[in-house]
């Protein structure tokens, strides 16, 4: 045994590291040996999801699991790999693991071999589970695993996670893993050939000599490095004894481990007739769906069927709780009165935990559909498909998913551009997501056309209400190109060349246990991380709204009383007061101080506070205008009709004529006004500046189109 990988022998197994290709099967085998004692965070100081979970063993004991990130090999070109680098090269680390398990899909075995032969050089206690044999069974693909075993030198396993076969004898080796019997590319002669002893100084500690060349490849991008050591590093490069091309020596070393392989896996792996091949079956169904032609219509037609479920599906449940949330409010105002603590409770409290459980049906639709086509392998052939489309643009393949998600829900659109592997383009994918018109936007919509475009049919048959209506959705489809293509050309990012590398994974049918727990986890990280944000900033708008100056909110509901006491309905009554009241707010204040700004739009105060009062969401403009014009109670043409009816004091002409009710839709259309949005754009790029930028740049375009929309128009 090589007495550089006995690291760690004696140490007992409480943390295991599951590591492999994407596609291995490893979030299946992840999911079968922590159930749903699970917890999703962040790795420190990045975005990238860290999913981990406890194991029971047999005999009561208990061991960590972290999944880390999908890889192909140590030599990082992405984000997620990059983080798996973090973690394994720093054995000071708090996410350092005892040991590793790497799983490889069976029916693949020469690709995946690659990750497991650098693992095994670095002296990591480990174990390769073989997993999918079934579908490398059905393939005519046999593997030698005691033959294997030999010749690799550490612990192999079957397993068809899927089913759950195989885990248990999983669970009972994990406490017993040992180190690598012997290394398998010898680079401690190659560290001696290029540098002076010296250079291990400025190394982490504990490291195998494959840790140690992987850290001087690397030491740039290596973030639990100080800057003293990569200074050290860079010097000992600069004054090595030969010449130290980086790349030269990996791609010697890829070709050397490759032609090992080779030999292993002509001795271990066994090819036999098979009757029937799911590879025949995944090559005929991808002619169909990866041609340039019929591809491109079948994926309009899935996201045609997606987003009509989720429209269908979801308005059940979040009318359900909008409306139980509303009836609770008023209850609770009921039974506690007018005092302030009641209105902080219900309107306050309440009120910002309905705004964030409402999307929570979307988000669990959304993600178990998604979740489908990644599980059958379709949402592969979608990236492969779509990546020469979207780069002309700065995009990526995979941002097709989050684009088209956003016309749901640009939230759960957001998360989903975790997946897109390159940094910049998972950015730029996230901030013109909410470009695309969301089902928000919905209600905003229905009012605006309604004022600006008469119902009339072209045709006899074609609505012109409609069309209009699409219009605006293809306006926004448009506007995210536009400012993609923007921001690739001027975002300045340290980031490498972007590859669109993808393992096409066989057609399978999706394991329902692993889908429900995937949205499950989705849901739960919505409405407990970006909760805290929307509830706070939904606290804050109430403030605003509850709170003015001095006592001008109580004298403007006496005046209003006095004078309308005994001549209007007690609802009427009520309404005005509620306008009143917020005319005389800290919010109807705020509204009266950007009327300068706005009015070149076309708006007045009254739509300032309407402005204002929906950043919290897009559809509360409606509810807003409602309060401020008096007819909180009455139906949606009565809005309508009420508002056509408005006239400005100031010009005696109509508030909401058509040039002014273009202006409000390219505004709507436009504009980040979703805190909701903002929240999860947050906890994804881990700090402000990014949702704060997003902000400004879609008020920006959201001002100038309106403004350039009213000026023509009128």
């Amino acid at each position: 045994m090589n007495s550089e990988l006995t690291i760690g022998a004696e140490r007992r197994i409480r943390k295991v590291a599951l590591l492999g290709n994407p596609n291995s099967g490893k979030t299946t085998l992840f999911n079968a040996l922590t159930g749903l004692n699970q917890k999703v965070g962040n790795f420190p100081g990045v975005t990238v999801d860290k999913k981990t979970g406890t194991c029971r063993l047999p005999g009561g004991q208990s061991v960590e699991i972290v999944d880390l990130p999908g890889i192909y090999s140590l030599y990082p070109k992405s984000l997620d790999e990059q983080v798996v680098l973090d973690v394994l090269l720093h054995p000071g680390g708090k996410d350092y693991p005892d040991a590793v398990v790497v799983v490889a899909d069976a029916a693949n075995l020469k690709r995946h071999l690659l990750l497991c032969t650098q693992l095994i050089d670095l002296g990591i206690p480990l174990l390769l589970v073989l997993n999918m044999v079934d579908v490398a069974e059905k393939e005519g693909i046999v593997v030698d695993v005691e033959q294997l075993r030999h010749l690799l030198g550490v612990e192999v396993i079957t397993t068809n996670a899927r089913k759950g076969t195989g885990v248990a004898q999983l669970k009972e080796r994990l406490p017993h893993l040992q180190p690598p019997q012997r290394s398998f590319y010898e680079v401690a002669p190659l560290i001696d050939s290029y540098f002076e002893a010296s250079v291990k100084e400025h190394l982490p500690p504990g490291l195998s000599a494959y840790g140690q060349w992987l850290c001087i490849h690397l030491f740039e991008r290596l973030s639990f490095l100080s800057e003293s050591q990569k200074d050290a590093i860079q010097r000992a490069i600069l004054h090595a004894k030969k010449p130290f091309k980086a790349l030269n020596l990996q791609r010697e070393e890829i070709l050397h481990r490759y032609e090992q392989i080779d030999a292993i896996l002509e001795k271990t792996l066994h090819k036999k007739e098979s009757k029937g091949s799911y590879s025949r079956l995944t090559a005929l169904l991808d002619r169909w769906l990866l041609h340039p032609v019929a591809g491109y219509v079948t994926f309009l037609l899935v996201l045609l069927l997606i987003f009509q479920s989720v429209f269908t599906w979801a308005s059940v449940p979040m009318d359900w709780i909008d409306a139980s949330f509303s009836d609770f409010v008023n209850w609770v105002h009921e039974q506690g009165g007018d005092s302030l603590w009641v209105s902080f409770v219900a309107d306050g409290l309440l009120a910002g935990l309905g705004g964030i459980l409402v999307f929570v049906p979307q988000i669990a639709i959304l993600f178990l559909l998604l979740g489908i086509l990644e599980e059958t392998g379709y949402m592969a052939r979608v990236a492969v498909l779509m990546d020469k489309v979207m780069r002309q643009f700065g995009l990526n393949g995979r941002s097709v998913v989050p684009l088209v998600s956003g016309v749901a829900c640009a939230i759960p659109a957001i998360m989903a551009a975790r997946t897109i592997p390159n940094a910049k383009e998972r950015l730029i994918t996230m901030m013109v997501v909410p470009l695309m018109s969301c089902s928000a936007r919905l209600p905003v919509y229905t009012v605006l056309v309604a004022l600006a475009v008469p119902d009339t049919l072209l045709w006899g048959w074609l609505s012109l209400q409609g069309l209009v209506m699409l219009a605006l959705y293809l306006l926004g489809t448009l506007m995210s190109l536009v400012v993609a293509w923007l921001l690739n050309r001027f975002l300045r990012m340290e980031q490498g060349r972007s590859f669109f590398m993808l393992e096409m994974p066989l057609y399978r049918l999706p394991r329902w246990h692993n889908l429900l727990l995937t949205v499950w986890e989705k849901a739960r990280t919505f409405v407990v991380e970006a909760g805290k944000v929307i509830l706070l900033i939904s606290i804050l708008i109430w403030a605003l709204s509850s709170f003015g100056p001095g006592n001008a909110m109580e004298e403007a509901e006496a005046q209003v009383r006095a004078q309308m006491q005994g001549q209007f309905a007690p609802a009427a009554i009520e309404n005005a007061v509620a306008s009143a009241r917020l005319e005389q707010s800290y919010a109807g204040h705020l509204g009266r101080i950007i009327e300068p700004a706005i009015r070149p739009l076309g708006y007045d105060w009254k739509i300032g506070i309407a402005l204002i009062s929906s950043f919290a969401a897009r559809e509360v403009f409606v509810g807003t205008i409602s309060t401020i014009y008096s007819i909180g109670s009455e139906d949606e043409m009565t809005i309508v009709e009420r508002l056509r009816s408005e006239v400005n004091p100031r010009t005696g002409e109509p508030v909401f004529n058509f040039a002014t009710s273009v202006s409000l839709l390219l505004f709507y259309a436009f504009a980040m006004q979703c805190m909701s949005t903002m929240a999860v754009m947050y906890r994804e790029t881990n700090g402000w500046k990014y949702p704060l930028l997003q902000l400004l740049y879609m008020s920006a375009i959201a001002y100038i189109s309106a403004w350039a929309a009213y000026q023509w128009l009128s």
